[in-house]
């Protein structure tokens, strides 16, 4: 009986707030399309403001349960630019949550609705979600050989020549960095040493087309590339070995305590635009990436262990910015439930805003 109530109350702490992102998704859908459907007469760029802002809202809630309500704390190393800036945001990539981590930094910028994902392209089919993150301006793409070159140009051209604002975010490790899939890492580092590029420990060798065509598409639009490592505390076993880093459900269950992320800014006049210079400029900042997640797991140093080297400056999220939004959606998706023609609004939301998201995926290039 104990033992239940225990599991029941642990399980809590990731439904309660699961339960509201996912609930308050569709008066946040139909607010977007409310508006998407006014601006048609307006000139697009007045549409995209307002889609940033109505966007902004939205994952301005999502941060107040990733941050305040777990109560993380996010540790920074290095300057983050008090200014918004036109970027490319690369990373490297252990688990779903560092979509999250994008989103807090953004918003320390003041540029949360600008953020913008190039996401595998399975992550289209996501229900509501799927579709309406590239409505909001994100890139899906295909691995290797499958790769449309061509449609992701185009459709960061088309983004540049609105002069919509961009935090482009970019995973280039294609890939999660699993330290329990010793294949992936062993054939990772076997395609480095044939290519002749160091060969890395904690994190995968980078893919360079997407990071590439976006830098080259976007290099009168852009004003810097962020280079961003990112580490979560409470992934090391008891003999010091790393482990997975945490799934959403496990970080809204508060199962880490810390986030360190190591930030740097190159302006974009530094990065080389030709393939092969590029792809060696790249690789080089993944090599910096490992040597940082080495110190970081790896020290025989127990008091550098479990940070960067460096001042790290602990940066915590104000609930002015998070919890109106909550308060806001919260207040827009109450009334749709308690009466009955409101619940059947909502579940035609969900199902017809699906149905529809699929069938623009479906017929879309």
């Amino acid at each position: 009986m104990l033992l239940s109530l225990v599991v029941h109350t642990y399980s809590l702490r990731y439904w309660f707030p699961a339960a509201v992102m996912l609930g308050t998704a569709p008066a946040y859908l139909l607010t977007w399309a409310a508006w998407r459907l006014l601006s048609t007469v307006l000139p697009a760029r007045f549409y995209h403001r307002m889609d940033d802002r109505i966007y902004w809202v939205y994952q301005s809630m999502v941060l107040f349960f990733f941050e305040n309500y777990t109560g993380v704390e996010v540790v920074i190393y290095g300057d983050i630019p008090k200014t918004k800036e036109n970027v490319v945001y690369l990373s490297n990539h252990q688990c779903t949550v560092d979509w999250i981590i994008a989103d807090m930094l953004a918003i320390r910028q003041n540029a949360l609705g600008h953020v913008r994902y190039v996401l595998k392209d399975g992550l289209k089919w996501l229900p509501l979600y799927g579709w309406y993150f590239s409505q909001h301006g994100g890139v899906y793409v295909k691995r290797s050989s499958k790769f449309d070159e061509k449609a992701m140009r185009k459709k960061l051209i088309s983004q540049t020549n609105l002069g919509t604002p961009m935090y482009l975010v970019i995973f280039p490790e294609g890939t999660r960095y699993n330290p329990e899939l010793k294949k992936v890492i062993s054939e990772s580092q076997a395609f480095a040493a044939k290519e002749g590029l160091a060969v890395l420990k904690h994190i995968l060798t980078p893919r360079m087309k997407a990071s590439r065509i976006a830098v080259e598409t976007m290099k009168n639009h852009l004003d810097a590339v962020y280079d961003i490592t990112v580490a979560y505390e409470n992934t090391m076993d008891a003999k010091g070995q790393r482990q997975m880093a945490p799934s959403m459900p496990e970080f809204l269950c508060k199962e880490c305590p810390r986030v360190h992320v190591y930030f740097e800014r190159v302006d974009v006049k530094e990065i080389p635009p030709e393939p092969v210079f590029f792809r060696r400029w790249l690789h080089d900042r993944f090599e910096l990436k490992d040597k940082l997640l080495t110190a970081f797991y790896d020290s025989e140093d127990p008091e550098k262990r479990c940070r960067f080297p460096g001042e790290g400056q602990k940066s915590p999220l104000s609930l002015r910015k998070t919890l109106p939004s909550l308060l806001f959606l919260g207040g827009l998706t109450l009334p749709m439930l308690l009466t009955e023609s409101g619940r059947k609004l909502y579940v035609n939301t969900w199902i017809y805003g699906t149905l529809l998201g699929w069938l623009w995926v479906t017929v879309s290039p």
